[in-house]
């Protein structure tokens, strides 16, 4: 069964007003960004409600002579909409966007918006922690080795971007040298070629190693006694890597 947490007060008014008109036949659609949560409440709150995507007319169309109470995913990819009848039938849908305003207004009786994760960060530092816990259990990572507060959150895409920015950075932090001389021999089997592939593909090893250094002492004079090169060597690179 799927599970929804949230702590912000705009979804938890979605969650009342769908759950009163549970036994009303009216008709109800989310709107909202993708990858916010839109499908996940919907099916928590309807478990046993048939489910297709407006992406299929046919299985839409199917659907609806089958069935009194309907989840219809993706309504922005269903065509021919004006020709849809809700009558006499609960219809709980979701869209990335709003399409046709005055299809939407014939359609629906309550329309509701789904705020972005970056508007929620309760429940974005929720999905964050699930996340993390999902991204060690998955990668055998050790959660005690990590601090999750130091993990950066990428909402741009919502809980998709959050999730492969958590998983990245249990990946990087969790892998070892002989791992990471792995990613890099199989990146360099496909991609080495050129007549300078060697100054070219040295950015690898010197961009990253240079950035964490600065980042660690703060300083480019300790960075380069850490280096073990000349200052000015440094100072040149800093520049041709156009690090900040």
């Amino acid at each position: 069964m799927e599970q929804f947490y949230t702590k912000s007060e705009q979804v938890q008014n979605i969650i009342k007003g769908l759950s009163l008109t549970k036994t009303l036949f009216v008709s109800s659609i989310i709107l909202g960004e993708a990858h916010t949560g839109k499908k996940t409440l919907v099916r928590t709150l309807f478990p046993d409600t048939p489910v297709v995507s407006g992406s299929n007319l046919k299985e839409v169309k199917r659907a609806l002579e089958d069935h009194n109470e309907l989840i219809i995913t993706d309504f922005e990819k269903l065509t021919h909409q004006n020709g849809l009848k809700f009558d006499n039938k609960r219809i709980i849908a979701t869209a990335n966007h709003i399409g046709n305003q005055q299809i939407i207004d014939k359609l629906f009786a309550f329309i509701y918006t789904m705020p972005p994760l970056k508007d929620r960060i309760e429940d974005a530092y929720y999905l964050k922690s699930l996340f993390f816990h999902e991204a060690c259990t998955t990668l055998t990572a050790k959660e005690d080795s990590l601090k999750l507060d130091a993990l950066a959150m990428d909402l741009t895409s919502n809980a998709q971007s959050l999730k492969k920015s958590i998983y990245e950075q249990v990946v990087y932090h969790s892998m070892k040298s002989e791992e990471i001389e792995k990613v890099l021999y199989a990146y360099l089997l496909e991609h080495l070629q050129g007549n300078n592939a060697y100054k070219e593909y040295l950015a690898l090893y010197e961009k990253p190693l240079i950035k964490a250094g600065l980042q660690k002492f703060g300083s480019q004079l300790q960075l380069s006694q850490v280096l073990g090169i000349n200052r000015n060597t440094l100072r040149k690179k800093i520049y041709e890597y156009r690090i900040d």
